[in-house]
């Protein structure tokens, strides 16, 4: 019985107490839950993104709905959204097929 705690007690003390690193995509996707637009400025320098148009396309394809706005002046932000209704519906469709409305 004393081998078991003793044996418990160094399994306990050996384990690190650190937090892990989080990945450049899991940073970008908490900064975007967050709800404010982001510049593409922001992307590139504060986590050192050569393409920042790459990780917003990777974040598109895993799932957020993230638009574009551009500035007159040319500067480009990005924010996450919810779908409008035409694109759920495409998507249903894209997934279902055309559906077909029943009368009564």
């Amino acid at each position: 019985m004393l081998s078991f705690i003793t044996k418990l007690f160094n399994e306990r003390n050996n384990n690190t107490m650190a937090r892990t690193k989080l990945s450049k995509t899991a940073k970008i996707r908490n900064l975007f839950a967050k709800g404010d637009a982001v510049t593409w400025k922001t992307l590139r320098n504060t986590f050192d993104l050569k393409s920042p148009a790459a990780m917003v396309g990777k974040l598109r394809n895993e799932g957020m709905m993230i638009y574009q706005n551009e500035t007159s002046t040319g500067h480009v932000s990005y924010r996450v959204g919810t779908p409008s209704k035409a694109i759920i519906a495409a998507g249903i469709n894209k997934v279902l097929g055309k559906q077909v409305a029943y009368s009564a």
